[in-house]
């Protein structure tokens, strides 16, 4: 297979590069590298903050070399203490695994896992590690690296005060060791992981010049951050996941879709496989019409696509429509009713038995004993007005609902103008 020798400068131009220890440009321009990201399984998904790594896993593919994405079985039952201000809670073995399984499926996503000649790998340090003895682990790999030198390390440093447990303290001889195994096993010359890694990465490749005198490298990206300085990937309901059961497709399109457009400049180029000319278009057609929002929207659809399909994207499109454009029932009648929840959440909801849907209620006095409007008089009012709508279309003063009208999710949606919604949600 023919390398890209332009690796590392797509990566700098995409922003994706932190820090790069001397050597590593020349062994990637030199020959097939592999080279490997490592995730800890601390959730049974995977969350935007650890696309960073995975697109560096990506290029590195693209460009020829051989990516292995390191699920840590092991080192997920100790927690990085990396950057961090507490101990992590330790998981049980079977949370472990059950989220190790989880990650991996996702991970096929992403990494091309069929070409005979540089296909992806996933591996779990838990098998390597599982039937090591810990007096055998301290003889053979703990003699090699000093306590000085672990306590130089910003990750260990920044814990002195709070205080770090030796369970902890031991994580980056054990992130160490990994690269040791690979370097041996799978003669991995490199390890990438974001820039708090660092400390943890260039003690695996301390490991291996003075365990087999051999030469390896470290690639770090910085860690993404809004350009306000708040927490990428975080929103009021916590992390944005890839999971769609925790992060609905809509919800995940919306936050691409909602960057600012000083992130979407960024972004862009780290989490879109867009070569440079067609990033360099769309920007200048964003600054000719920022209100157009033409970046967020190739951002949003890029990934989205990559994440979870076409067809969520055009169902995460479609619910968009709901609230912003001109959707039609047949389109609200597809969504299915997590994805109706998280376009309406925080709508006003209102429960209502089928039975008086089956009674053909007017819609004037199920408004009114529902509670969603105060009175007759004024939903009688918005409907002279022509201001109401059920499921998209317009009604008049002698609206009566019935089943025809409960969509597909067991809902039926009440609209007052173009912003004011409610939800009857229909119980049997």
């Amino acid at each position: 297979m023919t390398i890209n020798h332009n690796l590392v400068e797509e990566l700098k131009w995409r922003g994706m590069i932190h820090d790069m220890m001397p050597g590593t440009e020349e062994q990637l321009n030199k020959e097939v590298t592999t080279a490997y990201v490592g995730i800890d399984p601390t959730a049974d998904s995977l969350h935007i903050g650890h696309l960073v790594s995975i697109m560096l896993l990506k290029h590195l593919q693209m460009a020829g070399h051989k990516p292995l994405a390191v699920v840590g079985g092991a080192t997920g039952m100790i927690g990085d203490p990396s950057f961090k201000a507490a101990e992590r809670k330790l998981l049980t073995p079977e949370e472990i695994q059950h989220n190790v399984s989880c990650i991996k499926k996702q991970l096929e996503r992403f990494l091309d896992f069929e070409n005979p000649v540089n296909g992806a790998e996933i591996l779990n340090n838990y098998d390597w590690m599982k039937d090591y003895l810990f007096l055998d682990f301290i003889r053979d790999v703990g003699k090699h690296i000093t306590v000085n030198y672990m306590m130089t390390k910003d990750s260990v440093k920044k814990r002195m005060e709070t205080g770090i447990s030796f369970t902890e303290f031991s994580y980056q001889l054990l992130q160490g060791y990994d690269f040791l195994t690979l370097y041996r096993t799978k003669g991995c010359r490199l390890q990438m992981g974001g820039s708090d890694q660092w400390g943890n990465i260039t003690t695996g490749t301390e490991l291996i010049r003075r365990m087999e005198g051999g030469e390896a490298f470290a690639l770090t990206c910085p860690l993404i951050t809004k350009a306000d300085g708040t927490k990428f990937g975080k929103t009021e309901g916590g992390n944005v996941w890839l999971d769609p059961a925790k992060t609905s497709p809509y919800k995940f399109y919306q936050f691409w879709l909602n960057c600012s457009d000083v992130d979407t400049a960024r972004y862009i180029r780290i989490f879109t496989l867009l070569s440079r000319e067609e990033v360099e278009d769309l920007e200048r057609q964003h600054a000719e019409a920022p209100e157009r929002r033409i970046l967020q929207k190739a951002l949003a659809k890029d990934i989205t696509i990559r994440v979870h399909g076409q067809e969520a994207y055009d169902t995460a499109i479609a619910a968009s429509e709901l609230l912003f454009g001109k959707a039609t029932t047949e389109q609200l009648n597809a969504l299915d009713r997590d994805t109706l929840l998280s376009v309406f959440e925080g709508v006003p909801q209102f429960s209502v038995s089928r039975a008086a849907i089956e009674a053909q209620p007017t819609l004037i006095d199920l408004a009114a004993e529902t509670g969603m409007f105060a009175s007759k008089g004024e939903i009688r009012r918005e409907l002279k007005q022509n201001s109401i709508m059920v499921n998209k279309q317009k009604v008049g003063e002698d609206c009566r609902l019935s089943s025809a009208d409960i969509l597909r999710c067991g809902s039926i949606l009440v609209q007052k103008g173009k912003k004011n919604y409610f939800l009857l949600n229909v119980q049997d």
